[in-house]
């Protein structure tokens, strides 16, 4: 594990800097290049000397180079002025930089020069044409961004939020954070005393928390999610007047894919999503089912690659960005965002997915957020280290999140409603279930209670079959039962199913109602639904299969449909405009 070297700003300097050793490689987060692979970078940068205490890039930074250390060392610090910390030293050979430079975020960290030498310099725009060009050394950047952003994530470097962990906007946030792989650190207002202390220096009023500290210098009041993604420089496409070919609404695995098939084939392609990416799939703390990824593969990862990869092909992603409306305008499909701004275009993808079902319980509201969760992810997990916590559910996602939580957790007890974990829930997962020591199942149990002042103490549980009731000390719920369609927003514009989620194919001609007659001399396509045009993929969709490669399935063949309206609608082929 990597552990963060705490250096006296006072003695900040590049002799105490260099006296530092080099880090040691990390499963391939902090590789050496080939001269092959080196040779390849120089023909697109060029080289330059370094001096001792020059900063290659600073933290906040909305862009910069890709560095090569030729010769010399350079140092990685959090906090670079402030309270310092060395994340990592490197040498020759090595590459600097982590996924910020692929996605367009602001840089998390600072990049010191400890020891004078010589770098690479390849201006960013050109190295990501490169790794898509050179697969091999793609990959080998690649894996090594994604292993370095999960080391910042688990140091907590970057952003600090501060707040109490009762605050509905303190978990909203902290929630944005996680979701988005955004490094982070947690002060909690409860229990760390520095908080205060913090708040007081920078003359924050209790009820102006949470605050977000960013650079040791910024602070943002109780900031909305996107004030808080404009500062970090999350992407958003400014919408214009220019028609896209295809609209992608929702980034979970279905609108990735289609991203990825539509951009990679020609297709003008913006994706929203009123969150992050990955959607559900991206909270599961580890797939072992998903093809190609025989040791399996989180979530998070999962969503980060398929980004990389929508994005190197050409599409445009915006979060957050919530739809709010489908709309016509200007004789074309729309969408509205909740900024009141008009995005057009040529097809349409629905790809919002579901959200899981709350429990029917009193006072549920009162713990949502602070003890009752839909996720389990990090920051969940550091909440749950040493106590017992309680899972509800029969899936694949309950399943997932009991046993990440049993790392952490002292106990976990998952409730199922039936008695055999089999009927919902991969046969891998349902093995490593039963052997494990702190993972308890019970079976034929009901959620009926919950007990706690201002955070969750106990859950009385029942049992469905004799009715007897019992008390379970517990720390957090995390209840996986079922899923509603995201549809609201849609306001009965699409056909849907007697559960709300969107009909496809023949069936949505044949329910819709008189206003939402088809209109065309033949029949909707398989994923199309009773409007011409507009497409539904993954879990929002009456029928699927509740499965992430279903979901990438429906994605990319929704593409393909794609094609064949536009050649419906007399919209010449890519390759012919």
């Amino acid at each position: 594990m990597l552990s963060a070297v705490t250096v006296d700003p006072a003695e900040s300097n590049a002799a105490e800097l260099a006296s530092l050793t080099e880090t040691p490689d990390l499963d391939g987060a902090f590789p050496r290049l080939t001269d092959q692979q080196i040779e390849t970078l120089a023909q697109f940068g060029h080289r330059r000397p370094t001096k001792a205490g020059e900063l290659l890039f600073r933290e906040g930074d909305r862009t910069c180079d890709f560095f090569v250390i030729l010769d010399g060392k350079v140092a990685i610090v959090e906090g670079y002025g402030g309270e310092e910390q060395v994340v990592s030293v490197h040498g020759p050979r090595r590459f600097l930089g982590e996924l910020s430079l692929l996605t367009g975020q602001a840089v998390f960290v600072t990049a010191v020069v400890c020891e004078p030498g010589e770098v690479l310099v390849v201006p960013v725009e050109r190295m990501r044409s490169l790794v898509a060009q050179d697969p091999m050394l793609g990959d080998v950047i690649l894996r090594a961004y994604l292993l370095r952003r999960s080391l910042l994530i688990e140091l907590g470097t970057g952003l600090r939020i501060v707040g109490s962990r009762f605050s509905p906007d303190t978990r909203r946030l902290r929630e944005f954070a996680a979701r988005n792989r955004l490094p982070h650190r947690f002060m909690d207002l409860e229990e760390d005393k520095r908080a205060e202390t913090l708040l007081r220096r920078l003359g924050v009023g209790p009820d102006e928390t949470p605050i977000v500290i960013w650079r040791g210098e910024q602070v943002l009041r109780n900031p909305s999610t996107a004030e808080l993604a404009g500062m970090l420089g999350l992407r958003l496409p400014t919408p214009d007047s220019a028609v896209r070919d295809f609209i992608v609404v929702g980034a979970g695995p279905a609108g990735l894919a289609a991203a990825v098939y539509a951009a990679s084939e020609g297709l003008t392609t913006v994706v929203f999503d009123a969150v992050a990416t990955g959607g559900q799939a991206a909270m599961s703390p580890r797939i072992e089912n998903y093809l190609g990824f025989p040791s399996g593969i989180s979530g998070a990862e999962l969503a980060e690659r398929a980004v990389i990869q929508a994005e190197k092909f050409g599409a445009r992603i915006a979060v957050p960005a919530a739809v709010v409306a489908l709309e016509h305008h200007d004789g074309h499909d729309a969408v509205r965002l909740d900024d009141g701004s008009v995005v057009s275009g040529l097809a349409v993808l629905i790809a919002t997915g579901a959200r899981y079902r709350k429990l029917d319980v009193p006072r549920l509201e009162d713990f949502e957020g602070v003890s009752v969760y839909y996720a389990a992810t990090p920051v969940e997990a550091r909440i749950c280290v040493g106590g017992p916590v309680i899972v509800v559910g029969g899936g694949n996602s309950a399943g997932q999140a009991a046993l990440f939580l049993a790392q952490q957790a002292a106990r976990v007890h998952l409730l199922i409603r039936g008695d055999d974990l089999d009927v919902d829930m991969s046969r891998y997962l349902v093995d490593q279930i039963d052997r494990h020591p702190r993972v308890e199942v019970l079976r034929h149990t009901e959620v009926r209670e919950l007990v706690g002042d201002g955070a969750l103490q106990a859950v009385v549980v029942e049992d469905n079959r004799t009715g007897e009731r019992s008390t379970l000390e517990a720390r957090a719920l995390f209840v996986f039962i079922g899923a509603e369609p995201q549809v609201g927003w849609l306001q009965d514009q699409l056909a849907l199913d007697d559960h709300g989620f969107i009909l496809t194919g023949p069936a949505a001609a044949e329910t819709a109602g008189e206003s939402l007659r088809w209109d065309r001399s033949r029949p909707p396509f398989l994923l199309e639904t009773s409007r011409p045009g507009t497409f539904a993929a993954g879990d929002v969709r009456s029928g699927s299969v509740k499965r992430v490669a279903a979901a990438v399935g429906e994605g990319s063949m929704a593409v393909r449909l794609v094609h064949q309206h536009l050649e419906d609608i007399g919209v010449p082929a890519v390759a012919s405009r």
